[in-house]
């Protein structure tokens, strides 16, 4: 038998109809998923596209988690966060409240398996990957249709070994390791590929750690990162008392890769990601002195005890100089976090305790100061994310935060360190009643939904026509976040009202008057076009990138590449995705042009967008043809609506 290594294992296992053998790399492969993770910016949509579907429990170990609306200023957020109590309720899953953490640092600690699956609707559920478990980001849509039991269709990726030797000095962390990856894998061209890491150096990573590392991964925009499933993760299961999850998951020997990324940890510094879009990754000690105007330490990348210990030991006896928050994972690793002392010390330092939450990573809450100059421990720092357009945001590891804190600018935390940053060992806190269990089915049948009145239901979207006729809304570049088509920020408490989050969010940041011009015209009759160039909707999971440029009549996007779960989504919402046969045509085309597109001829995938005074542009279609009749109906729960009709 050929050997194998960690992912082809895990894919293999967790592979729909249990296949003898995996396909080769390109090829579509279903996947089976064991749990299926929400969280309430996404989850409203995602639980109402569910209830549509007419299911009447959930088929998958499903997690619902309270922690990106959690400001809650007005009713909004609140009555979003009672309705996903009572689908929970309803449906069979977990669910955790408001301030009980961050869906991914709650999953890893209280839910994640490895060998099992989770597909979740935040593209970071990457993160359990550092458990030995295959993790995938997917729009809402999408793991809605894997909570009711439908398999979800994935390309075989190629796997790309990163071998780690060595181990981190004190002042480098987890996040440094990955900041240094993706130096060296770059953030695009990555479609495609999974990372599985290996070598001696494993050892000197706890789960933690691992986690930040898989959960960064996605920045690079790889399908999925993994760790093997080793002594480590058996330590840290028996911490969490669950010594029963634990099950082995190694590669084989002999087991090969489609190349190697050689990783040395002892030779790691101290690295920053400079604004926008992780530009660049550099020694901190390069930029040593910049003048700064706030830390952000926290979400759902580092913010685990053993790192926010290591803040509390720079921090301990001294004063922070500017304006310093810091937000733990969960409500167990803060309570860790005051058994050990390290709450006092937060205090005593002069640093603002946020809730376990989100918060200042996704601009809720701890926004910088106009022009201002932030280093956040996030994973993200695409233009305006954090609730200020003019404010730039660098991301470092937790320590080079807390000591640049300390000194007011930034610092290597080498400099402030004398020995190896030992701190305080406790033991974990595992409090499994702080989740809402699900409810045996007689009890769940008996429950009532909660709607309020600001949770509008899903449009009813129409079919794809047989011609297409408008003009270009928009021509972007290239790297077009999901921040950008639809930001978060302020206008988060929308989601659960995508008519209205269209109308008043939808590429805000890149043109105020683009939800006018668009709802005027498919007022009008006509359809809207975008142009972009690579890299179109990279970044976040959250479909409403998809869901509300279709609401004001956006048909079809045309770009030189899109990024995989976006792609998704706009089929998901009857958005045709297309990309050019010849890319420098990008340039013949205007924001404004009258377009036209003969839709008739999908299934060939080769198509010709008639421009006004240009002629013909070639065009591919980016989507599989397995998704054409979901665009053809107008999206998936239009596709799946005639089929229960039929």
């Amino acid at each position: 038998m050929k050997a194998l290594n960690v992912a082809q294992k895990i894919l293999l296992a967790n592979a729909a109809g249990k296949p003898a053998q995996l396909p080769e790399p390109g090829q579509p492969l279903e996947i089976q998923f064991t749990h299926t993770l929400y969280q309430d910016a996404t989850g409203t949509a995602a639980a109402l596209a569910f209830e549509k579907m007419g299911v009447d429990r959930v088929k998958t170990t499903a997690v619902i988690v309270v922690d990106h609306k959690t400001l809650q200023v007005g009713y909004i957020d609140g009555d979003d966060h009672r309705y996903l109590e009572s689908f929970s309720k309803k449906y069979g899953c977990w669910f955790s409240r408001g301030g009980n953490g961050i869906c991914h640092s709650v999953f890893l600690e209280d839910f994640a398996v490895p060998g099992k699956s989770v597909l979740g609707s935040d593209s970071h559920t990457t993160n359990a990957g550092g458990m030995g478990m295959l993790a995938l980001g997917a729009g809402g849509t999408d793991v809605s249709f894997a909570m009711a039991g439908t398999s979800y269709k994935i390309e075989m990726p190629n796997v790309v070994e990163v071998h780690l030797t060595g181990s981190l000095h004190p002042g480098v962390l987890a996040k440094d390791v990955i900041l240094n990856v993706l130096k060296v894998i770059g953030i695009k061209g990555n479609k495609g590929i999974c990372l599985e890491y290996t070598g001696p150096g494993l050892k000197s990573l706890n789960v933690t750690d691992r986690a930040t590392i898989c959960n960064m991964g996605t920045e690079g925009g790889v399908a999925f990162s993994i760790f093997p499933s080793d002594e480590v993760t058996q330590a840290y299961l028996e911490g969490r008392q669950r010594a029963k999850d634990f099950q082995p998951l190694l590669a084989d020997a002999g087991a090969t890769y489609s190349r190697t990324v050689e990783i040395d940890l002892s030779s790691l510094v101290p690295t920053i990601a400079l604004y926008p879009r992780l530009k660049a990754m550099e020694p901190v000690a390069n930029h040593a002195g910049m003048p700064i105007d706030a830390v952000f330490i926290g979400s759902c990348t580092n913010a685990n005890y053993a790192n926010l210990a290591r803040v509390g030991e720079i921090l301990r006896g001294k004063r922070v100089k500017v304006d310093t928050a810091i937000a733990p994972g969960s409500q167990t690793v803060a309570r860790q976090l005051a058994a050990a002392g390290y709450m006092e010390v937060f205090y005593a330092a002069g640093v603002r305790i946020m809730e376990n939450a989100c918060s200042a990573c996704i601009g809720q809450g701890f926004s910088p100061p106009s022009n201002g100059v932030m280093l956040s421990t996030a994973n993200r720092n695409f233009a305006g994310r954090s609730g200020t357009e003019s404010a730039q945001v660098h991301l470092v590891s937790p320590v080079t935060a807390a000591a640049s804190a300390v000194m007011g600018c930034l610092t290597d935390p080498r400099d402030l360190i004398s020995g190896d940053l030992a701190y305080k060992q406790v033991p974990p806190v595992v409090d499994m009643a702080s989740y809402q269990a699900p409810l045996p089915p007689a009890e769940a049948a008996k429950v009532v939904m909660h709607y309020g009145p600001g949770i509008a239901p899903l449009p009813t979207l129409a079919g794809l026509p047989a011609k297409l006729e408008g003009e270009v809304l928009l021509k972007l570049g290239d790297e077009v976040t999901t921040d950008l088509i639809q930001p978060a920020g302020k206008y988060l408490s929308l989601r659960s009202n995508a008519d209205e989050y269209a109308k008043q969010a939808t590429f805000v940041q890149a043109d105020k008057t683009f939800s006018a011009r668009a709802a005027a015209l498919r007022d009008a009759g006509g359809h809207g076009f975008l142009v972009a160039g690579d890299g179109y909707g990279m970044g976040s999971s959250r479909e409403h990138a998809g869901l509300c440029p279709r609401i004001l009549g956006v048909r079809a996007i045309v770009a030189k590449g899109f990024e995989r779960i976006h792609l998704a989504n706009l089929a998901n919402f009857g958005i045709l995705a297309l990309t050019f046969e010849n890319p420098a045509d990008l340039e013949r085309i205007e924001q404004g042009a009258k377009v036209a597109l003969d839709t008739s001829g999908l299934e060939s995938g080769q198509l010709k967008l008639v421009v006004s005074g240009v002629g013909e542009i070639p065009l591919k279609l980016a989507q599989g043809k397995e998704d054409i009749p979901m665009i053809r109906a107008g999206g998936a729960l239009s596709l799946f609506a005639s089929q229960m009709a039929a």
